[in-house]
């Protein structure tokens, strides 16, 4: 299996924070279009969780993520309703072993992609460059979807 490796992170994060609008709506619109199901699932999350801060942090982490892939050269198939609902109860069975022994060896086996798994971590618990921290419960509800995306991905790699 194929993993996202740091320098592939920090690419993406170069492409991704020096879009201007115009080309952020371009390529969340390519990154839509390929994974339509994945994001649909992703967007659910802020009115599941009524927290309407989510909205404009899971549109730039799905950007994010599908070009961490990208620029490590991983092709995806399309993920589909039928992938979402396999992932779904091993997914939060794991969530539930994670929050109770608090080891983040069961995510990064779980998701398969360890250093995602430690970019996300990083990304919920450290402060911005200009000083700001989420709020324990966005963050945790942020780590907790982007994971689900990070691992259905993972789990639709094409092999070469």
């Amino acid at each position: 299996m194929k993993h996202v490796t740091l320098a592939s992170i920090e690419k993406a994060i170069d492409v991704v924070d020096n879009l201007d609008d115009n080309q952020l709506e371009a390529i969340s619109n390519k990154y839509a279009n390929a994974q339509q199901a994945l994001l649909n699932y992703v967007m659910s999350a802020p009115a599941e969780y009524k927290n309407e801060n989510l909205e404009g942090l899971l549109i730039y982490y799905f950007c994010l993520i599908c070009e961490c892939f990208e620029q490590e050269g991983i092709k995806i198939r399309q993920i589909n309703e039928a992938d979402i609902d396999e992932l779904e109860d091993p997914y939060f069975d794991m969530l539930d072993q994670y929050f109770e022994e608090e080891d983040e060896e069961i995510i990064e086996s779980f998701c398969d992609q360890p250093f995602l798994a430690q970019f996300m971590a990083m990304e919920v618990s450290t402060e911005d460059n200009d000083g700001t921290t989420l709020d324990e419960e966005t963050a945790t509800q942020l780590f907790i979807v982007t994971l689900a995306m990070i691992s259905l991905m993972n789990r639709a790699i094409i092999e070469n």
